[in-house]
């Protein structure tokens, strides 16, 4: 799945972006080529301003050192290393700031090297440049598929659209192969007939040819194309009308929203559509629920939403939970607040194909919808994150990475990967992460920041896709087989669920133990084979995995795996409580869908730190989320 969501200033890319049939030349059957590998650059001359550098000795005004950047500022410390060397990088960075305690003290008396600004001065160099490479991208004209599942009533034409980025160039020809039979269009758009397909699809490779004299990198798409009914059957007139579920995969797709990790796993969902639980309803609305949240009713209450004041107990049964008479009392609260974040959640599942009922029965499940943190669990937001998920996410979503990362590190570590930066600066970015989750605000109405709240949902939407990511990475390291080809759709969002509740050991633990007894991989089976420690998953999905789910908030297992921590706050249940299911809206209740944040956050706010030299890049303080 190659959608990404973003942090506030993060634009993403939204499906539904063709609207109408474009015309486009009919395909011919061409020779296949294979493009050459696209190498388009161009030399620029840039002008820019260079400066010099010293590291000098407080003792004696020694230049041990001259070096040059070509940035404003002060140079990094990477610069430093390399442009003088690890000792003296060494005793610069061990150098503490020169204090004099005395008039009788001159400069000369403090010890290590400091930074000088020498002089600046203008240049200019040639640079070679990797110019934008040519795409295309897909969709589907002659029909606009309708829920559930895709519908068409007449069958479709992929259509693939060429896009050349540069001025002055444009797309001279689409050409690939369909089913391994090679088609050739002229001009930048190419329609392609489709028949029904098998339930595994046909695969679509194709490319575009750019009067620049190259060619794009080559695309592929899977395609599905199921008939529905007896209207085609050869035996005699059938009454049915033409039906057929319409199914394509790939990055390049632009037709609309895309059933989230399809691509990941190459995995189509079921004919017709997935269960409810993997479901984004056409309108927020629809993703309405009223279940009586007895943690969610004692944080109204506690935190002076709620006037329980009737209630003989203050509506409290624990300083977290709400007794019955509190439940009672805060359930016209408890509705309104569990469907205000109803409309973000959409807009994201929108935006990252994230079902957006799952992400709903998520939040249910993890927090009861309340985003502050977790004390004892020390798991943060809608949907308890904890710092290991915050390590998968950004481990496996490198387009996450790549936006959140410069919001706290500087962008030279960020270029080098997550996997590749030192593990303090991973730490750091794992802690930056689950403290934007967490809403948690003293001086905030009901102590929840909603804007914070909001935007941590997009962050759980990108932690899903992270766990899909590395569920195909498991189950493609132990059967050699993509995700797709050993497990339903429906069975591998089971999967990732376990992922993310339980760890990927847990995971991959139960799959080699259902292969190693030759069974097929699915939920039943491999959910027999978790670990007496990882077991708590299963509750886990089964309770997600309906349309309406989530009565106790729950540590993650990985967390403490087995049980509670030491002195941890055990919810339950007050004595004669039982989660209340509202399958229909209350007598004049109406959806209160919250309001869409307002894009960018500021990053955490650097401080110098303490041993460093002066003057150094400032490099931001580790941010502990749980004092």
């Amino acid at each position: 799945m190659k959608r990404l969501a973003v942090l506030g200033m993060i634009v993403l890319l939204a499906g539904g972006l063709f609207t109408a049939a474009l015309p486009a030349p009919a395909p011919v059957l061409a020779e296949e080529t294979t493009p050459e590998a696209p190498k388009r650059l161009t030399t620029l001359q840039i002008n820019f301003e260079r400066h010099e550098w010293w590291l000098v000795r407080w003792k004696n005004n020694e230049i041990t050192c001259r070096f040059l950047v070509e940035h404003e500022g002060l140079p990094i410390a990477d610069e430093i290393r390399v442009w003088c060397g690890t000792t003296l990088y060494n005793e610069w960075l061990a150098t503490k700031p020169c204090a004099l305690t005395s008039p009788d003290q001159s400069l000369q008396s403090c010890p290590g090297l400091y930074l000088f600004h020498f002089t600046s001065y203008p240049a200019s160099k040639e640079v070679n440049v990797e110019l934008p490479l040519p795409a295309v991208w897909v969709s589907v004209t002659g029909c606009t598929p309708q829920p559930p599942g895709n519908r068409c009533e007449s069958l479709p034409q992929l259509l693939l659209t060429g896009e050349e980025p540069l001025p002055n160039e444009t797309i001279i020809s689409i050409q690939g192969t369909l089913n391994g039979n090679p088609f050739v269009c002229n001009g930048d758009a190419c329609a392609i007939p489709l028949q029904p397909t098998g339930q595994g699809g046909v695969t679509v490779e194709f490319w575009a040819d750019s009067s620049f004299g190259d060619s794009s990198p080559k695309f592929s798409a899977l395609v599905r194309v199921i008939p529905q009914g007896d209207f085609m059957s050869p035996e005699g007139v059938s009454t049915d009308k033409p039906l057929y579920y319409v199914d394509v995969l790939s990055s390049q797709w632009r037709g609309g929203a895309l059933a989230s990790c399809s691509d990941i796993w190459g995995s189509f969902p079921p004919i017709g559509g997935p269960a409810p639980w993997l479901t984004t309803p056409q309108d927020p609305q629809e993703l309405y629920s009223a279940v009586s949240l007895y943690y969610l009713a004692g944080m109204l209450i506690a935190n002076g939403e709620v006037d329980a004041s009737e209630c003989r107990d203050g509506g409290l049964a624990t300083p977290l939970t709400a007794s019955e008479c509190g439940v009672r009392a805060a359930y016209e609260q408890v509705v309104a607040w569990q469907n205000r974040f109803d409309e973000e959640i959409w807009n994201v599942a929108q935006d990252t194909g994230v079902p957006a009922q799952l992400l709903k029965n998520i939040f249910s499940r993890e927090s009861q919808f309340w985003p502050g943190i977790y004390r004892n669990y020390k798991e943060a937001g809608l949907g308890q994150l904890t710092e290991k998920g915050a390590d998968t996410v950004l481990l496996w979503n490198p387009s996450f990475f790549d936006q959140f990362c410069p919001l706290v590190l500087h962008q030279s570590r960020c270029d080098l990967g997550f996997g590749n930066i030192k593990e303090d600066e991973r730490a750091l970015l794992r802690g930056a992460l689950v403290g934007k989750v967490n809403a948690a605000c003293a001086d905030c109405p009901a102590g929840i920041d909603l804007s914070q709240a909001h935007f941590s949902i997009r962050v759980f939407a990108e932690g899903m896709i992270g766990n899909c990511e590395q569920v195909g990475r498991v189950l493609n390291n132990l059967t050699g087989k993509t995700a797709g080809s050993v497990a339903t759709y429906e069975d591998l969002w089971r999967f990732t669920l376990v992922n993310y509740n339980a760890g990927p050991g847990c995971l991959a633990t139960a799959v080699r133990k259902a292969l190693s007894l030759g069974q097929p991989l699915t939920w039943q089976n491999v959910s027999a084979q978790l670990e007496p420690a990882c077991q708590g998953a299963i509750k886990y999905v089964n309770d997600i995995s309906q349309k309406l789910s989530g009565v106790q908030p729950t540590p993650t297992s990985w967390v403490y795996p087995g049980q509670p921590p030491p002195q941890a706050t055990v919810v339950t249940l007050p004595p004669g409580v039982t989660p209340v299911l509202q399958p229909t809206l209350p007598p004049g209740a109406t959806p209160q869908p919250g309001a869409t944040p307002q894009p960018g956050y500021p990053p955490p706010q650097a401080t110098p730190v303490e041993g460093y030299p002066y003057p150094v890049q400032p490099t931001p303080t580790f941010y502990n989320p749980y004092p």
